[in-house]
């Protein structure tokens, strides 16, 4: 503060107290003066914390050329922190995001309602797809099996399938392609079993699922658990889990049981279609005991009736009459038989097929692929 110094006068004893007077006045002008200034250079209570960012684009004000001095700061306990007040963690920051797992296989959708098997093409309604798909149409067929290879033929119906699957599909109905091994040489059967699972007829039209004809020795097979096995384990890890595998077996007979693997043969399948040939007995009783034999194996089951001449078996001569078709349909219906199908479109006959049609079990509605 500034200091005001008087000249030292020589007054007269009366005048000294006006003088004196004077300073008094003074000083007490002074202080007041100091006073004020000191109200207005005393430094806030709080500075602030940053500075203003400045933004692109914007003019800012110029800085101070000194920075201003922060006011000491009593020393205060800090304050227990409010629960409130705390910063809450974002579910993303606080948990890892995780990979997504990759999407489940989709499994498989096994046959429904009735079908016929091709074996010969050309003794099929002449190997015209169009006339093929009509009859299967008109009959009330969801599906078709058709030959496409064996162990003893190589591939097969290559040609037949490409005209077949487009016309095929565009009614609605699914394809099935089936192949008769001969197990002798397996690799031979499973490379022949991909290379008709991954044809592609004209418009990328594929079958819709591969049955394999897995017959005993006495057919000529050279059957045994081993094959069998690697025929079944082998053909699933190279198809994958989404692709539809039918195993054809013989009817489980108390002597069929002692000799064929079933177990063996249908572990890695989804679908077991039992040949459901009764000759000159009851198909109700065939069928049934069927049925009660295969569901240990917790599958769906499409059995397969006759449809032929089962005289060169033993059987009676000719087709098996309506009343028979009807029977096998019936029961396997009350057994819960996720479809059926019938040996073979060459040798049904015309009151075969009026009874497929007529009958009242495994008719769907709108048939799908």
């Amino acid at each position: 503060m500034p200091v005001l110094v008087l000249p030292r006068v020589d007054f007269e004893a009366g005048a000294r107290l006006a003088v004196a007077g004077l300073v008094a006045a003074v000083v007490v002008a002074t202080v007041g003066l100091g006073v004020v200034l000191g109200r207005v250079a005393a430094p806030p209570a709080h500075l602030p914390l940053m500075r203003a960012v400045a933004l692109p684009g914007v003019a800012s004000s110029p800085e101070p050329p000194h920075e201003i001095p922060a006011a000491p700061v009593p020393h205060r306990r800090p304050a227990a922190p409010s629960k409130a007040a705390s910063p809450r963690p974002s579910p993303a920051a606080a948990r890892p995001v995780a990979a997504p797992s990759p999407a489940a296989p989709v499994p498989p959708v096994p046959p429904s309602g009735k079908g016929v098997w091709i074996w010969e093409p050309t003794r099929t309604d002449g190997g015209d797809a169009a006339a093929i798909v009509a009859r299967a149409t008109a009959t009330g067929l969801t599906h078709i099996y058709v030959r496409t290879g064996s162990g003893w033929d190589g591939l097969q119906n290559g040609p037949f399938l490409d005209a077949l699957l487009p016309v095929a599909h565009a009614a609605g109905l699914k394809v099935y392609g089936w192949d008769f091994p001969k197990l002798e040489t397996v690799a031979d059967d499973i490379d022949r079993a991909m290379a008709t699972i991954t044809h592609l007829a004209p418009g990328g039209h594929r079958l819709d699922g591969f049955a394999a004809d897995i017959e005993t020795p006495h057919e000529g097979t050279r059957l045994s658990v081993q094959a069998a096995q690697i025929y079944g384990s082998v053909l699933r890890a190279r198809t994958g889990a989404s692709e539809l595998l039918i195993a054809v077996v013989p009817r489980p007979s108390p002597q069929m049981l002692q000799r064929y693997p079933y177990a063996d043969v249908v572990a890695h399948f989804d679908v077991i279609a039992p040949m459901i040939y009764w000759l000159n007995r009851e198909p109700g009783s065939d069928v049934a005991d069927a049925m009660k034999e295969l569901a240990r194996y917790a599958k769906p089951l499409a059995p397969i009736g006759q449809a032929y001449d089962g005289a060169p078996e033993g059987g009676r001569t000719g087709v098996p009459p309506r009343a028979e078709l009807l029977r096998f349909m019936e029961v396997a219906a009350q057994y819960h038989a996720a479809a059926v199908s019938f040996w073979s479109w060459q040798e049904a006959n015309d009151e075969a097929w009026t009874a497929i049609h007529d009958a009242p079990w495994f008719k769907l509605d709108s048939p799908r692929r």
